[in-house]
């Protein structure tokens, strides 16, 4: 997610998207979390997040259309752009620790959210307003993104620079190198089952142990990919017509989708309630949820249009939707916690109910020069 974009009308229209979608996978954590407690509501939670995992990297490769080329020194791009995610992220940490708490033990401490984790008495809450510094916490899991962003503005220059000197060949070339790191996931896991044992109880791959964090593929991996893929279409777009266009998103979407929801299952069968395997497959640097992105990509960059007002203004909401929005669906779950109701429609409820309050909440931050800067 990038703060401020220029308004481009397909850009306008896939954050918007990706901003639902963030809002959505987020309302499916309550269900996937009853796990065999209720398996219906496990099963709709993750067929229903698995479909939604490309929000993440789409708004990645939107930063990568938006920001590349790099047209200011160094320090100005810094200045600029990590200078703009420090208040909200400074705010933000603070707010939402206390906003959580007063809902959880104030307005609604009987909610049977089996997602809520981490401490929310007075000092648990006190230990989170610093421990951010660190990391985020549960109260502040979207936030995660803010810190990973901060490391991408360190390096999207370096990357910028080279990436207006090289030969289409050359950037393809990285592009495979990326594409084979999104396997490593599951060269990891495959590893032991063909006898790798690890060194000294570390059962890293390529190079990582436990004085070393900084495998083979460490410097091209992860989202710095989609950032180039971005780049890469929109300075060599595919001269593709609608047909083969459909004829290779539709395909590799399905697939995309399959891997990450049937794989998800299956690790459940093998690994039950771990949240660290379960997450493998919903890595967003992962192969298949790469497969789910780049036919959205592809499809919306096709769409070019001259930008809606309506919709340049909503684009401009969604920042600040990112950044508030998870207090909202816990409100929501508690809203929608009613058996008359089917599980989707309980998530698709909650959705459209946290993505339109925080919309509402964000605007009206807006309308004042003093909290505009906390949510853009």
């Amino acid at each position: 997610m990038n703060p401020s974009p220029k308004h481009v009308g397909w850009i306008d229209l896939l954050r918007v998207v990706a901003c639902f979608l963030v809002v959505f996978s987020h309302c499916c954590d309550p269900f996937v979390a009853r796990f065999e407690s209720d398996p219906g509501a496990f099963l709709t939670g993750v067929l229903s997040g698995s479909l939604v995992r490309c929000c993440v990297p789409l708004f990645v490769m939107m930063t990568g259309v938006l920001l590349l080329p790099v047209k200011t020194d160094l320090g100005t791009f810094y200045r600029r752009r990590i200078g703009r995610l420090a208040l909200p992220l400074l705010f933000w940490s603070l707010a939402l620790p206390l906003l959580f708490y007063v809902y959880l033990n104030g307005v609604n401490p009987t909610t049977q959210n089996p997602a809520i984790a981490g401490d929310h008495t007075w000092a648990g809450t006190v230990n989170k307003l610093w421990t951010f510094v660190f990391n985020f916490n549960f109260d502040t899991t979207p936030l995660w993104y803010l810190y990973m962003l901060v490391g991408l503005y360190f390096v999207i220059p370096i990357f910028g620079s080279w990436l207006e000197r090289a030969e289409r060949r050359e950037i393809r070339l990285l592009l495979w190198i990326w594409g084979a790191s999104l396997l490593l996931p599951y060269v990891e896991m495959v590893a032991p089952l063909l006898g790798y044992t690890g060194n000294y109880g570390n059962t890293g791959i390529f190079g990582i142990c436990d004085w070393n964090k900084f495998g083979t593929f460490y410097y091209v991996s992860g989202f710095i990919g989609y950032v180039v893929l971005a780049y890469y279409l929109k300075k060599y777009p595919p001269a593709w017509s609608w047909r083969k266009t459909w004829a290779v998103s539709i395909p590799m979407f399905v697939a995309g989708y399959l891997i990450t929801a049937l794989g998800y299952l299956a690790m459940q069968r093998h690994y039950p309630g771990n949240y660290a395997y379960l997450e493998i497959i919903w890595y967003f640097a992962g192969i298949n949820v790469f497969m789910m992105t780049f036919p959205i990509f592809l499809i919306c960059r096709r769409l070019e249009f001259t930008p809606r007002q309506w919709l340049s203004q909503l684009a401009g909401l969604t920042f600040g939707i990112y950044l508030c929005h998870f207090i909202l669906v816990e409100i929501a779950y508690d809203l929608f916690d009613t058996e008359t109701l089917p599980d989707f429609v309980r998530i698709l409820c909650m959705a459209v109910s946290a993505f339109a309050a925080s919309a509402g909440v964000v605007w009206l931050l807006q309308r004042s020069g003093i909290t505009r800067k906390l949510v853009a």
